[in-house]
């Protein structure tokens, strides 16, 4: 039902897809599943080099590892459903599983948001106060605060969620956007659309509050790397930096662009363009930011490739 009765309660949203591609979507197909195969295996072989290699079992790559594993669900929440619409004439998702795909892919999100301001503030403990470090990052703390990061994440979705679904929906059903989210499912609600502003505060607040975190650390970080009397120490400092700055910048950048515009409005090209920035090729290049920019990856990923052997020879 596409809204031609309007008193009828919906059951099923309808996607407004790829309309740029309405006539090639086969050859949209297949770039995005070599990408979300890429993303799969490249996150796996950076989970799996870290749990193999006994070298890189510090606070600073178990954070990494589980990052790269919440990348292949968070990946899993939309790109699959992608594909399919890509190849379906019936481009459409019952309610429960547009709540399941935004209740997932954000929650997942929100996980790794926590787990990226965490890592800043342990390289700020790691390069401001490297004395105290092993004291202060121990590995109960660094699980409780790996473990607090997806707990958390997946917790405060749940009353945002909870509230969404017990809206009516009546009529039209079609999401203009590639997945479900938040601000087009709630559009569609046949009830007063105020809380629309409301949700998208609540999610610059949080956006704004994780940037600041990292940013302020960071900012830290740099000011006592430019001390280091040493080249050699300055590029060894700031090449242990570099992939969770670069990883940072990728995730807030798409962030913001999809969460801090507000009442704007883009057009329907720009929009699905910064939705594929923010659920595609964010993170795409993270597997390829931590394996070529890491020294230390970059040895585990070659002997989880080409040496199983090695991995407690070495």
């Amino acid at each position: 039902m596409v809204g031609s009765n309007q008193t009828s309660m919906v059951t099923e949203f309808l996607f407004s897809g790829f309309p740029q591609f309405e006539d090639g979507s086969f050859l949209l197909f297949i770039p995005l599943f070599i990408i979300y195969i890429f993303i799969v295996l490249g996150n796996l072989i950076v989970f799996f080099a870290v749990r193999m290699d006994i070298h890189l079992h510090t606070p600073m790559y178990n954070f990494i590892s589980i990052f790269s594993f919440l990348e292949i669900w968070y990946t899993t929440a939309t790109i699959p459903k992608m594909l399919s619409n890509l190849i379906s004439k019936k481009k459409t998702i019952s309610i429960t599983g547009c709540l399941l795909q935004m209740y997932f892919f954000h929650s997942l999100g929100n996980s790794e948001g926590i787990l990226l301001t965490t890592m800043a503030i342990d390289r700020y403990v790691a390069i401001c106060n490297p004395l105290r470090y092993p004291t202060i990052m121990t590995p109960r703390l660094c699980a409780q605060l790996s473990a607090g990061s997806c707990i958390f994440g997946f917790l405060v979705l749940l009353p945002e969620i909870a509230w969404i679904s017990t809206l009516p929906f009546c009529g039209p059903n079609q999401i203009h956007q590639i997945f479900c989210d938040f601000e087009p499912v709630l559009r569609l609600a046949c009830t007063d659309t105020s809380m629309i502003l409301f949700e998208d505060v609540i999610h610059a607040i949080a956006i704004i509050f994780s940037v600041l975190i990292i940013a302020l650390s960071y900012v830290r970080i740099i000011t006592v790397i430019l001390r280091i009397p040493s080249a050699e120490g300055r590029q060894k400092a700031f090449s242990t930096c570099a992939s969770h700055l670069g990883v940072f910048l990728m995730f807030y950048g798409s962030v913001s662009l999809m969460y801090l515009r507000f009442s704007a409005t883009f057009p329907p090209i720009l929009d699905t363009v910064i939705a594929l920035m923010f659920a595609v090729l964010a993170p795409f290049f993270n597997p390829i930011i931590y394996s070529l920019r890491n020294k230390d990856m970059n040895i585990a990923i070659k002997k989880l490739l080409w040496g199983p052997a090695q991995w407690w020879s070495s």
